[in-house]
């Protein structure tokens, strides 16, 4: 595995990502792993062929490419299971993902030293104007962020809207408070303080989160507000990646914090069920988080901010996850296989996602990220198939 941030626990996550890709035949190491270096060898005419994900394959980029990728570690499982099923299917294509945190990937895609980056959030215009080449935005999958939390003997926590903002805020202070006691009625709520754990990097994960809590609540919005970084009202703790903070959280009874639901549910985290905008609490799931997107329609530009979703059996905190790909590579080789990367991870990858905690793209989406993703190279021609998750057309 490629995941290189440190974390204060082994990982246990990693060894559950780990055995659930080799139960779906797609996780052996694609040989050497991916240093940051450039195309070897030059390009030259012809594409993939179908192939399976366990079956090698031919794809024509005139030798071996090796794609450099940094940012969000909100959907890094998922990438890097992908990655490694992609090296499996085309041995001559090897995809190196460092999963910094957004804030971090956006900053290397922008000033060029990776091929493509990752974020939670969407690239505001700003943020796009500085990018000499052009980006493109692809949403690849989606998934939910919850409050995960460690409180011995209370396993299912109910969590308003106005508590969960005031235990961010720090007016609400203990376990115990009335607020949070009244949404649980015979729960065994201690007397003791609430730790808040949040992140310690730039992170597209806060950007949603705080997004969310802007949205929902005039005083988190006026006194904090919204970005990949806030100054935390209660932040006690402070850790690197949904990685770092989902160790934490195990390590720190009384602590609650915010991470992507697979970290959380590999991890056998407890996480809350949060009240949504039609008052009804909803806990975090495939099935809930589904019905979130099923609520939002992804414009043309492929950016959708979901701050507070409508519907009473959507999840309120749910957010696709984007690569940034540039609009022009310099090297035709290199654009020819992020298409095949994006190919893949549009088709075979999102098979995958469910059981690795992730949200498979819906059918209209999967087209949408295709008909743009196919703009980068005139050498390859995506094939998304007629539904998500099918297989990939003979180029």
């Amino acid at each position: 595995m490629l995941f290189r941030d440190p974390v204060t626990n082994p990982s246990r996550l990693t060894k559950t990502i780990s055995v659930l890709a080799l139960s779906i035949s797609l996780a052996a190491c694609g040989g050497e792993q991916a240093q940051n270096g450039a195309t070897t060898g030059v390009a030259s005419p012809g594409a993939a062929t179908d192939t399976t994900a366990t079956a090698p394959g031919k794809l024509d980029l005139g030798g071996n490419v090796r794609l450099n990728g940094a940012g969000a570690t909100f959907p890094a499982p998922l990438y890097q299971t992908w990655f490694q099923a992609l090296t499996q299917k085309y041995p001559n294509l090897q995809v190196n993902y460092q999963p910094v945190g957004s804030g971090a990937g956006i900053e290397q895609f922008t000033k060029g030293l990776v091929d493509f980056g990752a974020s939670d959030v969407a690239m505001k215009d700003e943020e796009i104007k500085k990018v000499p080449n052009g980006v493109i935005l692809l949403p690849m999958t989606a998934g939910s962020i919850v409050l995960a939390y460690n409180l011995p003997g209370v396993d299912q926590l109910k969590l308003p809207r106005d508590v969960y903002t005031g235990i961010f805020l720090g007016t609400i202070k203990s376990w115990n408070d009335p607020k949070i006691a009244a949404a649980n009625p015979g729960a065994k709520l201690p007397n003791t303080p609430i730790t808040v754990v949040h992140r310690a990097e730039g992170s597209g994960t806060t950007g949603v989160f705080t997004q969310h809590l802007s949205a929902i609540n005039p005083e988190w919005k006026s006194k904090v507000g919204s970005g990949k970084t806030v100054n935390w009202p209660a932040g006690q703790l402070a850790a690197k990646g949904n990685d770092g903070v989902t160790a934490q959280i195990q390590q720190t009874q009384g602590s609650i914090g915010y991470v992507e639901y697979a970290y959380a549910k590999n991890s056998k985290l407890n996480f809350a069920a949060l009240q949504n905008k039609a008052n009804q609490f909803v806990a975090p799931s495939d099935e809930s988080a589904a019905k979130t997107l099923e609520s939002v329609n992804l414009p043309e530009n492929l950016r959708a901010f979901i701050t507070d979703p409508e519907g009473a059996e959507s999840y309120p905190i749910v957010t696709y996850t984007w690569i940034l790909a540039y609009k022009k590579y310099p090297d035709a080789v290199k654009a020819k296989a992020m298409e095949a990367m994006i190919e893949y991870g549009l088709t075979e990858g999102q098979k995958v996602a469910p059981q690795l905690g992730y949200i498979p793209l819906p059918e209209s989406v999967v087209k949408k990220v295709a008909a743009a993703a196919d703009a980068i190279s005139p050498d390859y021609k995506i094939a998304v198939g007629g539904s998500s998750g099918g297989p990939s057309a003979s180029k």
